[in-house]
């Protein structure tokens, strides 16, 4: 599966730090909250930021509940984005509670704003924002995660949970797909 790669990004160790230093930010953000002892709710939006949040709260010292949502935007084998649209419902009793939304990548972000909005609706407290990846050659809206584990170029990108038709989301870096391994 490497061989389809024309690029590796980002290794497994890279991300690993990188993911610890993003749940110690995150645990200082809502620290407040842990000390009232109310429960955080995650959202990660699948399936891409499974291997991230999983990850991701093995770092979190917080009482918290995980509720996905899953969105489309990229159909079988689409590299470019038709947009972000919710599959399914947001996850219920969400009034005032601090929720964290999880996702991989912040492409055009569309997705984000859509969940965020979506979240402050339902009545969130207050939405954070985490997303691992970060092209700002691709950003559409005016919201920004709040936290970012890296920026990369604008480029397809695979592997720790991304995917292209369903496939290298196993890859434990990420990398940019061989335009011939597209197709």
């Amino acid at each position: 599966m490497h061989d389809d790669l024309s690029e590796i990004l980002l290794d497994a160790a890279a991300i690993a730090g990188r993911v610890e230093q993003i749940a110690a930010e995150l645990a200082d953000r809502l620290a407040p909250a842990a000390e009232r002892d109310d429960p955080v709710v995650l959202v990660p939006v699948l399936t891409g930021s499974l291997v991230f949040t999983a990850d991701l709260i093995r770092h979190l010292p917080l009482k918290m509940r995980l509720d996905v949502v899953t969105v489309s935007s990229y159909a079988g084998r689409a590299t470019e984005s038709a947009g972000a649209s919710l599959v399914g419902g947001i996850p219920t009793d969400l009034q005032g509670r601090h929720v964290v939304l999880v996702d991989d990548i912040f492409d055009t972000g569309r997705t984000l704003s859509l969940l965020d909005t979506e979240m402050r609706t339902a009545g969130a407290a207050d939405v954070t924002s985490v997303v691992l990846l970060s092209k700002p050659a691709r950003h559409e809206v005016e919201l920004r995660p709040d936290l970012v584990g890296f920026e990369i170029p604008d480029a397809f990108v695979v592997g720790y949970g991304l995917d292209y038709d369903g496939l290298y989301r196993n890859l434990p870096c990420i990398g940019v797909l061989r335009p011939e391994a597209i197709g």
